[in-house]
């Protein structure tokens, strides 16, 4: 158990996955691939005033949990491991897009995103 919490930055964790959800929230926005990408999934972009409060909570627990997997691999020195498993959850996501028949252009948004959130915790973790 001491490797999974032993050695971590817990700041750097929470950083990650603050600036990555930050990430997502302009990812996805009007400024850029959000209503392309919405198109590509069969859904209308919402309001501000009608976040989806539980696929938002359910968001910021899922990237508390892969910024904490950077961070155990960054303690471990271990940095392939991270990028592995980044490459093989986008090839997961994207083939999940697949079978929900989305667009190329919203699976490659999706699969860019969780890239792009990895490579931010990635620096955040590099920095403190």
């Amino acid at each position: 158990m001491g490797e999974i919490a032993g050695d971590v930055n817990w700041i750097a964790v929470v950083i990650g996955a603050v600036v990555s959800f930050l990430l997502g929230w302009l990812w996805y926005s009007p400024m850029l691939f959000g209503p392309k990408w919405a198109e590509g999934v069969g859904v209308e972009m919402g309001k501000a005033n009608e976040m989806p409060v539980g696929a938002m909570v359910s968001q910021i627990v899922g990237l508390l949990l892969l910024s904490w997997f950077v961070g155990v691999t960054a303690a471990a020195d271990a940095l392939f491991t991270v990028i592995l498993g980044t490459i093989a959850f986008a090839v997961l996501a994207y083939s999940g897009g697949m079978f929900r028949k989305n667009s190329t252009y919203a699976r490659l948004t999706d699969a860019g995103y969780w890239i792009g959130s990895v490579i931010v915790m990635i620096i955040v973790q590099g920095i403190l």
